[in-house]
């Protein structure tokens, strides 16, 4: 790591509890409340494990590029004490249980405006097509499978060894995603000393966020119907990781895999209402449904600004 300057080590630690305390939580926040009674360094033992090998993956057949060619168009720079305000941001949104846009935030001090935009309709496309694909999905799943309940005890275990093997899927296919919000502050090839450096401070974090049970951002998966029940948990997961599969393979460009969760969770939620009024009828699930919405845009809206600020705080230094 001495080959990099004071500020990119620091905002690269602060990246790595940042962004695994708040992003990572979509993808393992059902398995963590259904796998409640589980040692959590027994579910953080599995997922690090997982993270290792992706990143190793990665590392291995993208040349040393562990960020899976997200970054290919985001300009290599030296990293400055201002490119540390958005995960500084993001670590306050996480302690106050804001579902922020990583991709959106911390990239922002990287790229310029223009190219932001085409993340922002990428991750927009990836809400709304997430969130109509789960409302029909689970509009199926619904008809056949009566409020998707518990499963029967003597299937429980057969469940459970599915649900760890699809959330291991997902994790993996989150990291293709979301590693780049922390490799921005790296440089874009890495030896293996320094890999495995990063992937030890990165299952460091992934520990935190076990030991925690997912934090405060772990509410918003909480709040949703059935969420703690293995075979719910396992279908979202499964749907989840297909879904980031269909944009890995879409295009280069990062997107938010935050705005995606959320839209496979409010299609969820509205199929389960407008289908059998559960636990809450539609009129009911709105107000729900709305305030992760706008929990989103205010991510994005200090996004933005944070993007803007440090693009014009860039050129008052350069010019002064």
């Amino acid at each position: 790591m001495d080959i990099l300057g004071f500020w990119a080590i620091a905002g690269f630690l602060l990246a790595c509890y940042s962004v695994i305390g708040n992003d990572s939580v979509q993808t393992l926040g059902t398995f963590i409340a259904s796998n409640r009674k589980f040692k959590w360094y027994h579910q953080w033992s599995y997922m690090g494990a997982v993270m290792v090998l992706t990143i190793l993956y990665g590392w291995y057949f993208n040349n040393g590029d562990i960020s899976f060619g997200r970054l290919d168009k985001v300009p290599e720079i030296k990293v400055e004490w201002f490119h540390i305000i958005p995960p500084l941001i993001l670590l306050f949104l996480t302690r106050k249980g804001i579902p922020a846009s990583t991709s959106f935030l911390l990239l922002s001090a990287f790229v310029h405006s223009s190219f932001l935009v085409s993340v922002i309709l990428k991750s927009v496309l990836g809400y709304v097509l997430s969130a109509i694909c789960a409302y029909l999905l689970w509009l199926w799943l619904t008809s056949w499978d009566e409020n998707l309940k518990p499963i029967k005890p003597k299937n429980r275990k057969y469940w459970r060894v599915f649900q760890w093997i699809a959330t291991g899927l997902l994790w993996s296919s989150w990291l293709t995603h979301g590693i780049s919000n922390v490799a921005i502050f790296l440089p874009r090839k890495l030896d293996l000393e320094i890999t495995c450096i990063v992937a030890v401070f990165l299952v460091v974090s992934l520990g935190f966020l076990f030991r925690n049970r997912g934090g405060k951002v772990q509410d918003i998966v909480l709040s949703k119907t059935s969420t703690v029940y293995v075979r719910s948990a396992t279908y979202i997961d499964l749907f989840y990781a297909l879904v980031l599969y269909f944009f890995k393979e879409y295009n280069h460009v990062p997107m938010s895999t935050t705005w995606v969760f959320v839209g496979i969770l409010t299609g969820r939620e509205l199929a389960f209402s407008s289908r059998m009024k559960m636990n809450h009828s539609i009129g009911e699930t709105f107000p729900i449904v709305k305030k992760d919405f706008f929990k989103l845009m205010a991510g994005l809206i200090v996004s933005v600004v944070a993007a803007f600020l440090i693009e014009y705080l860039e050129i008052f230094l350069l010019a002064s």
